[in-house]
């Protein structure tokens, strides 16, 4: 994918500016500096009363489609009209050609790692995505729109490996791990540090998964769980509803997440890392029917609609675009808007 002189300095002008400029302090290399808590400044209060007419205009054309089942989960395929054309690279990618480079501050501190794009095609990080590296691994706070030749900036973290503060590199890779529904509706209130880490430990003590360092990670390397993975995988391949936008999941009878993007190619690429996320709250797990096909099709429906009438609040980030985020009856929703498009919305 190429882009043009004019669209790389598009792209320049409409991120937002995500300058590190931390304070630096007299803090030792070996200490954990917390810091407050990942995106305190911007931590979202009461939700505003505001639709976004970009939210309301792509869901309403969005509509629920063939029903696939694999053991407790049932994903409902969404189907709608692809949205303008964007070259979009997933963080796996650009971290395969070199473009995307994350790394700990100078200063290291657990809320804040910093990310620069250095190739010539915008990069999508998801709240969620799971960095391993560091002086401890870490998952995104936000979706990020990260504009080619971005510059250096400071990005919203969480810590999930409580038991280590010492860099093996300073520099962090991705390998498709994703935060899985209970801990990526934690990062998504923005819940304390504190929270986070319990919701880490559930998920371990569920798998059976203990890690030395308390590392989400470990629960993605049990081979257990990989079998299951991969199962469900297998089960549950999208190229079976192709045109696809997007998928709503859900384990037995509870919703796991819901998510749309603008274009099906760009949901091809990121649902493996989603379904695998979203399949370890149905490890060990019975296969329950949960209702017909008929009854998940209905709510998927009723969640679209509900979704479309979110009223909620819209601020910028470190990357480009604005993100929206809502309440969704009892649920968060959050969309990331870009030159009037929906670049990612999920409901969790």
């Amino acid at each position: 994918m190429r882009t043009t002189r004019r669209d790389f300095v598009r792209w320049l002008g409409l991120g937002v500016a995500g300058a590190i400029g931390a304070p630096r302090t007299a803090a030792g290399a070996d200490r954990i500096r917390v810091l407050g808590g990942p995106g305190d400044a911007e931590r979202p209060g009461p939700m505003a009363g505001r639709i976004s007419p970009e939210l309301r205009r792509f869901v309403r054309a969005v509509a629920a489609g063939a029903v696939s089942a694999y053991g407790a989960i049932r994903v409902v395929w969404l189907h709608g009209t692809p949205g303008a054309p964007l070259p979009v690279a997933t963080l796996e990618e650009a971290r395969a050609r070199g473009d995307l480079l994350i790394a700990e501050r100078d200063q290291a501190a657990v809320p804040e790692v910093v990310v620069e794009n250095r190739g010539k095609v915008a990069v999508l990080l998801l709240a969620g995505e799971i960095l391993l590296g560091g002086k401890q691994n870490r998952v995104l706070v936000e979706d990020l729109l990260l504009p080619p030749g971005s510059g250096p900036r400071g990005v919203g973290v969480y810590c999930v490996e409580q038991g280590r503060w010492a860099g093996r590199s300073p520099g962090f890779d991705a390998r498709g791990s994703f935060a899985a529904p209970g801990l990526r509706a934690k990062v998504l209130e923005r819940a304390d540090q504190g929270r986070i880490w319990d919701e880490v430990g559930r998920y371990a003590r569920n798998a059976a998964a203990p890690s030395p360092t308390h590392s989400y990670q470990a629960i993605y390397e049990k081979p257990e769980v990989k079998v299951h993975l991969d199962a469900a995988e297998r089960g549950l391949d999208r190229p079976a509803t192709p045109g696809a936008l997007g998928a709503a999941v859900f384990i037995g009878e509870g919703l796991a997440g819901l998510d749309l993007f603008f274009d099906p190619g760009l949901f091809a690429r990121e649902w493996p890392k989603l379904l695998r996320a979203q399949a370890l709250d149905g490890y060990g797990r019975d296969a329950s029917p949960g209702g017909s096909d008929g009854v998940f099709r209905s709510r998927a429906e009723a969640l679209l609609r509900a979704t479309a009438e979110g009223e909620g609040s819209l601020r910028a980030n470190a990357g480009a675009g604005r993100l929206f985020e809502c309440r969704v009856g009892s649920h968060r929703g959050v969309a990331l808007l870009f030159e009037g498009r929906i670049v990612h919305a999920a409901v969790l």
